[in-house]
């Protein structure tokens, strides 16, 4: 058997030799790449971790430890672990709540409070799902996104330029419907 291995171990590297530098080299590094690229993306803050103050940041974030101020990552997820407490103004493009939050929820694109999930404070937010086990108490405001909101102020300025020349219009169907 210890012949058998040696003579397949000198007949496996050469031809493993050959074909990692033309081809296959090139595959595994980018994956390794991606791998390191996506671990940078998500940052864990523990459950032993406490963090009074501002928290800002340009990556996905998920908290299981206390955080008490402000957190901003407008274009990342934030995650709030079943461990977080979080007493904080919050501002994120995603949120995911499956600890607590008291504090006011702000998210360009959703508010996700799910099972056992506690949230004590305003949402505002263009999607928001509260699954069955979860908590929360305050106001949901669904506002459009930032694109839609452009737009409507675009719309209402030409029927603000109108105004002027239907206000005496609406003023003779006022004073005629008051005779």
């Amino acid at each position: 058997m210890w012949k058998r291995d040696e003579a397949v171990k000198p007949v496996s590297p050469p031809p493993a030799a050959q074909p990692p530098a033309s081809a296959p080299v090139g595959a595994p590094a980018p994956r390794s790449d991606v791998r390191t690229h996506m671990e940078k993306d998500i940052v864990n803050i523990g459950k032993s971790v406490v963090i009074k103050g501002e928290l800002n940041g340009s990556e996905d974030l998920t908290i299981e430890g206390h955080v008490e101020g402000t957190i901003q990552l407008r274009d990342h997820v934030l995650t709030i672990g079943p461990n977080g407490k979080i007493k904080a103004q919050v501002f994120a493009k995603a949120v995911i709540v499956l600890g607590e939050v008291t504090g006011n929820v702000t998210a360009s694109e959703k508010v996700d409070i799910r099972d056992n999930g506690s949230v004590d404070g305003d949402i505002v937010s263009p999607r928001v799902a509260i699954a069955e086990g979860a908590h929360f108490r305050g106001s949901v405001d669904m506002q459009r996104k930032a694109g839609a909101e452009k737009a409507q102020p675009a719309a209402a300025k030409p029927a603000a330029q109108p105004q002027p020349t239907t206000a005496p219009a609406v003023a003779a169907q006022g004073q005629a419907v008051a005779r």
